[in-house]
């Protein structure tokens, strides 16, 4: 059976949708049988594999309002074992015209269970914001998994996500945990980073993982060409990064 987990923080700008790329695309080469689920209305995780988001028929939001099933809506081999389930802006209306439908909540989580011994991990990019997206990514998800950019500001959202997390499995998804924070942005040479780095780790009773990704303008550019970093430029530092971030995944997992 296939390991769901939610990429997610509700603060913008923290690498939530490169790690949702770039680490699919990296557990891929690993030979993982990987899903992607674009639960963000500006589909970015969708045009970062170079998928044409405002012509494709069937998207996250059709399998939220039931207009198609889950098999309907997957891009299959996208990459080499790895296929997509896209978003657009469409997307954005889900949490009104969602108003009242009973059981909102675990719409993704009852479609996702038909797939999910078809993959080794089925990854959720979530929106930058604690709507019913997010409630329902986390609903269907094993775990949550936290980018932390290595600015001063680090910390501050954490708590709420954290708590957001545990009302989750409060009263939604009981066997909800977080699967770890990974830092993003990391800056060798300045002090901030390191600062961050130690804050973090100092203040956070997670799992922290031991893989930092570093600032890298090859990251920044493969998006606009559609590419995740590993096919991009796969001898760049960012995708070395992502290959280890990969690696380490697999690993913590395997032992647990």
């Amino acid at each position: 059976m296939g390991k769901i987990i939610s990429i997610a923080n509700q603060k913008g700008g923290v690498g939530k949708t490169t790690t949702a790329i770039n680490l699919s695309a990296a557990l891929a080469k690993q030979g993982k049988k990987v899903l992607l689920i674009d639960c963000d209305p500006q589909g970015n995780a969708t045009s970062g594999f170079g998928i044409e988001k405002n012509t494709v028929e069937n998207t996250v939001y059709e399998l939220m309002l039931g207009d198609c099933s889950v098999k309907d809506c997957i891009i299959k081999d996208v990459r080499k074992n790895l296929s997509v389930i896209p978003s657009n802006v469409n997307l954005a209306g889900a949490d009104i015209e969602l108003i009242g439908t009973e059981k909102k909540e675990f719409i993704l989580k009852e479609e996702v269970d038909w797939v999910i011994n078809d993959y080794d991990y089925i990854m959720i990019d979530c929106p930058p914001s604690l709507n019913t997206l997010t409630v329902n990514a986390m609903v269907a998800s094993s775990t949550v998994l936290v980018p932390i950019q290595c600015e001063y500001y680090a910390l501050e959202g954490i708590s709420q996500l954290i708590y957001t997390i545990n009302l989750v499995r409060e009263r939604l998804n009981p066997t909800l945990n977080i699967e770890g924070v990974v830092f993003t942005m990391y800056d060798s040479r300045t002090n901030l980073s390191q600062q961050v780095v130690n804050n973090v780790k100092e203040n956070l009773t997670q799992y922290v993982f031991e893989t930092v990704i570093p600032r890298n303008i090859r990251l920044a550019e493969a998006p606009s060409f559609g590419e995740p970093i590993t096919d991009y430029d796969p001898r760049s530092i960012g995708a070395k990064s992502y290959m280890d971030l990969a690696k380490e995944l697999i690993k913590k997992n395997s032992k647990n």
